[in-house]
């Protein structure tokens, strides 16, 4: 209910303000006026003085008084609200669906977003209408819950640095909840194929309101190397005047430190929605370069990374022997120089003199001989990472190199004198390639059929040599030999650089194998499907909304050709992906990408996100009435003179000392100073509270068992567990969290993460259930696996593997091989151990460090198996017959093992304890 722009949460209590005239005709009546009555004896009281005078009527200025102190009362009381939120749908009383894009072009306005979002809940609250939320670029199952409830979940909503696709509409309209609700769509500002099908779909169902910011939507195209010069196109998604905007260059400068490389201004023609600007940088300022970004707009979209295609390799070329005059075709480095000439800078001269500039690649053409002082300085460049390129010819093929033993610049060791195939003094036709294998850098490339070998340098024999080829003929022998030195390579072509041994040099192939191999890495177009086709790609570094980059090698590898040409979504992320030698950003908007606006049907209403804040007027009003009923006391005791003489200095003195006395701690620090003695006093375990009431019962119930059963068998003696939000409670009392995983549960906070990343880093275990290893394996192959990959991906977690035999977990107390819970999976995965962890003579076990592993991750619903209720039965069957309740009794003693080696670390692996463990192994 809203009156004069005042809403009030209970309006009835309004209604006790009619009673106001009848409490005025009370007070008026209270002292009773005295009756006058004529009496002579009266006369004898004249010139008396009386120190009590008692009014004969309550003054018109305290009965007001009174009047505004109970007034004030009763509006505060109604819960009064300044600028409420008066939205028609939200003032319905059915069933309200919230449908947000989560884009990344919503990132710029999410903080608006997000305020706007609370105060159509807080008013849904106010009405009691319950509410389901649906993200489309992350769809999960909606279901109608109470507004405060899902307002208590904004804190961790964040929208995701792509835009919803088809997959991810078709999945919201699976789960859309049935019967009839209204909608309110939190629009991201631009305009996407597949929403129109569920629009439909929600008008079908009730009122669909549309809410979107009205600023510009600004997105930044993939940067391009032309000319020497690095092309940035800014786009926009609604036309208007002329605007400027600044691209920043953002790198690390000479000391390491993130730093602003360089800035240039693009302006937005009147009715332009793209613009193009150049930045002219030496080679070594655009190494340093990690990404481009719009000032003062944080988005993903307003971002770009730069990869290998921004950066020109350098390539020294060096030949046997000098150029014909006359006879450029068949000069050693003529095909080299044409295919890298538009991807590389090319340095030429002495060998000595080109290594000081710490070129990328040196490819060198029929070089046999190098001196002492050349093979040193090359080894020194190649431990740094350098790519050496040799191609076979003459000069190769007659000499002595790496015949009798294998040359340290050489991949393998070759044959006197090579062979000849198809040619006028030789039997036999030329030989072709045949294709590639999985594991080689060429996988996947078509070879043309015309491309043929009539001479090679032949390899020697060696067990070394299967490992090492990267390239063969048909029948077999290398065409292609690689092997790495120090931080570098050495990559041997078995033929010459130009057309005299083979066709290859005359072919598309031989560009594409020089790609493959990081060498021509300057391509400015985006490769194709079919340029990436068999490669994997691991995420370096990936973006979220914000354009904030974070660490993406906890994130399976993708296909190359899903790199190239599939959409970007949960399981292709925005980012950097390295493959070998070679760097691909995929980046939110291509080099054709088009920002187009929003464009809703006629019938449908349209708001903008600029809302006045609620804010609530019953405390003031309140303190008005307190502070009204205080002023009515020192009125009557004026009235009634008992504020003069001593007895006035004494009131002021107790106001005074009312005043100035402290008041009680406040309740919020007094509840926090319970939780934490409470979970103090004794060693306490706590389970995340993941909003779904009855998985955070079996997870209590679960931690419960396991603290009886550590009671009657060991000597730990912990308290009852602890139910903890992330948001609110301090994590460091509790040495063992449980965190059950569900496909809805909201995503922490960056606070909450930083909590989190605290309590690892200082030694606390996080244990977590996906609890469906009945139906998947670890990963993201069920709901709650690709949950867990969301909810992990900020945390500090180090490198993980399955739980080794060896695992310290497996005797604690327990000597244990499996690690059940109700199901029975041995897929648990713990910190990986460090390279260097060996089996010492003497001891059956590898001699690990002294840390807990900070995260155990499994599947297994181990709260399930532990769970007990108050008496100590257990709560939830487990398989069959005596078979179940060995499995029972197995996952008890893994949860024993897990909190001794919490409590304890590596205790056990101490050499101490290995005659007594062989013991018991019966060895």
């Amino acid at each position: 209910m809203t009156l004069f722009g005042i809403g009030f949460a209970t309006p009835w209590l309004l209604l006790t303000l009619l009673a106001l005239p009848i409490l005025w005709l009370i007070l008026r009546a209270v002292p009773p006026a005295p009756i006058r009555r004529m009496f002579p004896g009266v006369v004898l009281l004249l010139g008396l003085k009386d120190d009590d005078q008692v009014s004969d009527r309550t003054p018109w200025w305290l009965l007001l008084l009174r009047m505004l102190a109970v007034a004030a009362l009763i509006i505060g009381l109604a819960g009064p609200i300044l600028n409420p939120e008066t939205d028609d749908i939200a003032a319905n009383d059915g069933p309200l669906l919230v449908v947000m894009d989560g884009s990344w072009a919503s990132a710029a306005s999410w903080r608006a977003r997000t305020q706007a979002l609370d105060g159509l809940l807080a008013q849904a609250a106010r009405d009691d209408r319950r509410v389901a939320l649906v993200k489309l670029t992350a769809p999960e199952p909606a279901s109608f819950q109470t507004a405060d409830d899902l307002r208590a979940r904004l804190v961790g909503l964040q929208p995701d640095p792509w835009e919803p696709g088809t997959d991810q509409v078709e999945r919201t309209l699976e789960l859309l909840p049935e019967g009839g609700f209204d909608t309110y769509w939190m629009s991201d500002g631009l305009e996407h194929e597949a929403r129109a099908t569920l629009l439909t779909a929600v008008e079908d169902r009730g009122t669909v309101t549309v809410f979107q910011a009205g600023q510009t939507i600004l997105g930044l195209a993939p940067a391009r190397f032309e000319d020497g010069n690095i092309l940035l196109t800014a786009l926009r998604a609604q036309t208007g005047s002329e605007r400027e905007v600044t691209i920043l260059a953002q790198g690390r400068d000479p000391a390491g430190n993130p730093a602003v490389l360089a800035r240039a201004t693009a302006t937005f023609e009147a009715d332009s929605t793209s613009t193009e600007t150049a930045l002219a940088l030496p080679s070594e300022l655009r190494a340093r370069i990690t990404r481009f970004e719009i000032e003062g707009n944080r988005s993903a979209g307003a971002t770009t990374l730069p990869d290998d295609s921004l950066r020109r390799r350098e390539v020294a070329l060096l030949a046997g022997r000098e150029d014909r005059e006359g006879l450029q075709l068949l000069s050693p480095l003529h095909y080299l120089q044409k295919a890298l000439e538009p991807s590389a800078d090319l340095l030429n001269g002495a060998l000595m003199d080109m290594i000081p500039a710490n070129p990328d690649v040196i490819a060198m053409a029929d070089v046999a001989t190098l001196g002492a002082a050349e093979e040193e300085a090359i080894l020194d460049w190649l431990d740094g990472g350098g790519i050496l390129l040799r191609f076979a010819g003459q000069r190769l093929a007659a000499s002595d190199i790496s015949r009798e033993s294998e040359d340290p610049l050489m991949p393998v060791r070759l044959r006197a004198g090579g062979r000849s195939v198809g040619g006028a003094m030789s039997w036999g036709e030329p030989k072709s390639l045949a294709e590639f294998s999985e594991d080689s850098p060429f996988f996947g490339l078509q070879i043309p059929a015309d491309v043929t070998v009539s001479a090679q340098v032949m390899a020697q024999p060696d067990p070394a040599l299967a490992e090492r080829v990267i390239a063969q003929l048909t029948d077999g022998t290398p065409l292609v030999t690689r092997k790495a030195v120090g931080q570098g390579q050495i990559i041997l072509f078995h033929v010459t650089a130009n057309a005299e041994w083979s066709s290859l040099p005359l072919s598309g192939l031989f560009v594409q194998m020089l790609e493959r191999l990081a060498i021509a890495a300057g391509n400015a177009s985006q490769p194709s499907a079919e340029d990436l086709a068999g490669t994997i790609w691991q995420p370096n570094m990936v973006l979220d909304a914000f354009g904030a980059l974070s660490n993406g090698n906890t994130l399976p590898g993708v296909t190359g050709e899903d790199l190239a040409e599939a959409s970007l979504g949960p399981n292709l992320r925005p980012g950097l992906y390295q493959s070998q030698d070679r760097a691909l950003a995929r980046n939110v908007l291509s080099a054709d990408s088009v920002l187009t606006p929003a464009a809703w049907p006629s019938d449908v209403t349209v708001e903008g996100l600029t809302t006045s804040e609620e804010t609530p007027l019953a405390g003031w009003l309140l303190a008005l009435a307190i502070a009204l009923l205080l002023a009515d006391i020192v009125a009557s005791l004026f009235l009634s003179g008992r504020l003069s003489g001593p007895r006035a200095t004494t009131a002021a003195g107790l106001a005074l000392a009312l005043l100035l006395t402290p008041g009680p701690p406040a309740q919020a620090q007094s509840v926090d100073d319970q939780f934490a003695l409470a979970a103090t006093a004794e060693v306490t375990f706590a389970h995340v509270i993941t909003g779904d009431e009855t998985l955070d019962q079996v997870a209590h119930a679960g931690l419960r068992g396991l603290s009886e059963t550590l009671f009657f068998r060991t000597s730990v003696e912990p308290a009852d567990p602890v139910a903890v939000n992330l948001e609110t409670d301090e994590l460091a009392f509790f040495p063992f969290l449980y965190w059950p995983i569900t496909p809805d549960q909201p995503t922490p906070s960056a606070e909450a993460y930083a909590k989190l990343n605290t309590y690892l880093r200082s030694g606390g275990m996080i244990m977590f259930d996906t609890r469906d290893a009945d139906i998947a394996r670890f990963g993201t192959g069920s709901p709650n696996g690709r949950k867990l990959q969301q909810l992990a991906a900020p945390l500090d977690i180090p490198p993980l593997e399955p739980l080794p035999e060896d695992h310290v977990l497996t005797r604690t107390f327990y000597l244990l091989q499996d690690f059940p819970g109700r199901h029975n999976s041995r897929d648990v995965w713990v910190e990986a151990a460090p390279p260097d962890a060996e089996l010492v003579e003497g001891m059956p076990f590898r001699n690990l460090n002294d840390n807990v592993t900070p995260v155990i991750i499994g599947g297994n619903d181990w709260a399930s198996a532990w769970a007990m209720d108050t008496r100590g039965n257990p709560l939830y069957p487990i398989g069959r017959g005596y078979s179940g309740e060995r499995q029972r009794e197995i996952a008890y003693r893994f949860g024993v093992n897990l909190v001794m080696h919490v409590l304890t670390g590596n205790y056990k692996s101490d050499q101490v304890h290995v005659p007594a463990l062989l013991d018991r192994l019966g060895n």
